[in-house]
């Protein structure tokens, strides 16, 4: 009777012991999760935000010229940017893009390109600059002729594409994404607008404004961004307006985000406080310039968001605080700080 007790507990125990090694092997088996990091660049009075997923780059908006976003782009690794979007023809947000243009290295034009990284395949004669651009993307801003004019010249000069953006158009930077575009081509570099199609466990980017009956100038013109993933989610405004906003939450009655882009800088025209508390975020991020002669964010701004944050600390200024890193975990949400 002992033995067999004994025997019983041998098989019981190797069991256990299998069924463990079992289990250890398909854990070791499964894919890591990785998040989709924001980065607000510290540009002064401008916006440029740097977005990264799986070591793929894009960017919404690229600041000021002569605010250095090449140096600092190049500072943190990055030498290809598979898109841009720029929201508006305003110079604070726009006119960064003419500095790839003037970040062109002397050479010759076939060396150049022979080098571009992700075979960039540009075909510009004599120079190339330190960071690519795959594709870019403009709203349908009526306004902003020199600084509109200068940013297409440059996209001209180095071969890249451009599209405008509406409403119901997305975006993704998964490697290996489809979509269809424009004739219903499928396109996998990673960029290009349309009926999304791409990983359905990757970032989602979509355009909720303009509509593409809107004719606007300046800040009502701002392309807005979604972007989604899984748990995650962030709102870029550009500089809409507070009518802009009412707009758009009329088109979306449902919109929320847990990280904020706030908009036009906190100007006082803006972040009104239904909107505020509709999109209900749990991080807000100014980008302003230290000292700037508009006064951005403006207190009555700063109070609304402490109001519906209900932490002062969730509210982070550019100006106080420079370039400031976030990370969206799919499982988790938004979380403050990156590495």
């Amino acid at each position: 009777m002992r033995y067999s007790d004994f025997s019983l507990k041998k098989w019981i125990l190797a069991a256990v012991f299998a069924l463990t090694s079992c289990t250890c092997v398909i854990d070791e088996g499964a894919e890591d999760v990785l998040p989709l990091r924001v980065e607000f660049l510290d540009v002064g009075q401008g916006l440029a935000v740097l977005l990264e997923y799986g070591g793929r780059f894009a960017m919404y908006d690229t600041g000021p010229d002569s605010a250095g976003v090449v140096d600092s782009l190049v500072a943190r690794g990055v030498d290809t940017l598979e898109w841009v979007v720029v929201s508006h023809n305003h110079r604070d947000h726009a006119g960064g893009f003419m500095e790839f243009a003037g970040s062109a290295q002397a050479g010759s034009g076939s060396s150049q390109a022979g080098n571009a990284p992700r075979d960039a395949g540009l075909t510009q004669a004599g120079s190339a600059p330190r960071v690519y651009v795959r594709h870019l993307y403009v709203g349908p801003d009526t306004s902003g002729d020199f600084v509109r004019d200068s940013v297409l010249r440059a996209a001209r000069r180095f071969g890249i594409p451009v599209d405008s953006l509406y409403r119901g158009d997305a975006l993704g930077l998964a490697a290996g994404e489809c979509r269809l575009v424009d004739g219903g081509d499928c396109a996998g570099d990673g960029g290009g607008r349309g009926q999304f199609g791409g990983d359905g466990d990757a970032p989602r980017f979509d355009v909720l404004w303009p509509p593409d009956y809107v004719h606007e100038g300046g800040n009502p013109a701002s392309v807005v961004l979604r972007v989604e993933f899984g748990a995650a989610s962030l709102l870029l405004m550009g500089d809409l307006d507070s009518a802009g906003e009412r707009r758009l939450l009329e088109l979306s009655p449902t919109l929320s985000a847990g990280l904020l882009q706030v908009p036009h800088h906190g100007s006082a025209g803006s972040s009104s406080l239904g909107f505020i508390a509709r999109v209900a975020p749990d991080y807000a991020v100014a980008s302003v310039g230290a000292g700037n002669g508009y006064g951005h964010p403006a207190m009555s701004v700063v109070r609304k968001y402490a109001y519906v944050l209900g932490d002062t600390a969730r509210f982070y200024r550019t100006d106080l605080q420079g370039s400031v890193g976030f990370e969206m975990w799919p499982d988790i949400g938004v979380v403050a700080g990156s590495e």
